[in-house]
């Protein structure tokens, strides 16, 4: 059996159909790069971070997540961190509203606990100070940490507040990273 002889001019239009077909299906997926979004005004320019509000037993938590986000904001960012709400362009105010503490790994032989999961669920607002406008909330947003604990009394160091200090570098990578992004 032969091939029948395609023309030039059948080759072009084939070319010029499938061409089409592809930037129309390639426009009109709806598909996005993330992290593109513009959630923030342009008259952005300063933000302040009060101590977040805690209704759970861990107080450092107050301090250090406030202080974590401010550093990673100016980290990352263009964005100035002030102190005072009154004079900030927008105001991120955050409440620890649980805190979960328990072990993960248990040593049969000392009977003790030689890990730990430590749990801290937030609500976190981030609001134009001039017109109240919610320009980022995340309710019920929950971080979890581990770290080891040494059965060994004589050496035992207390890991809690570098678990603490870590947990609290993680909420500031993904709040301003959620808020730059869009998500």
């Amino acid at each position: 059996m032969g091939s029948l002889p395609v023309s030039e001019s059948t080759r072009a239009r084939t070319l010029a159909l499938v061409s089409a077909v592809l930037l129309l299906a390639l426009a009109g997926c709806g598909y996005k790069t993330g992290g593109k979004g513009e959630t923030l005004p342009a008259t952005l320019h300063t933000i302040a971070i009060p101590a977040f509000h805690n209704i759970t037993t861990k107080y450092k938590l107050t301090g250090m997540l406030p202080q974590e986000i401010g550093r990673e904001f100016i980290g990352r960012t263009r964005y100035k961190v002030v102190s005072d709400p009154a004079s900030a362009d927008a105001v991120l105010e955050g409440s620890i509203v649980r805190y979960y503490s328990s072990p993960t790994v248990y040593d049969p032989a000392t009977s003790r606990s030689s890990g730990v999961q430590v749990i801290v669920w937030l609500n976190i607002t981030l609001k134009e100070r001039a017109t109240g406008k919610v320009l980022y909330k995340r309710a019920n947003f929950d971080v979890k940490e581990r770290y080891e604990i040494t059965g060994d009394q004589q050496t035992y160091l207390d890991e809690s507040d570098a678990a603490l200090g870590r947990l609290s570098r993680s909420v500031a990578r993904q709040v301003v990273s959620s808020i730059l992004e869009a998500w």
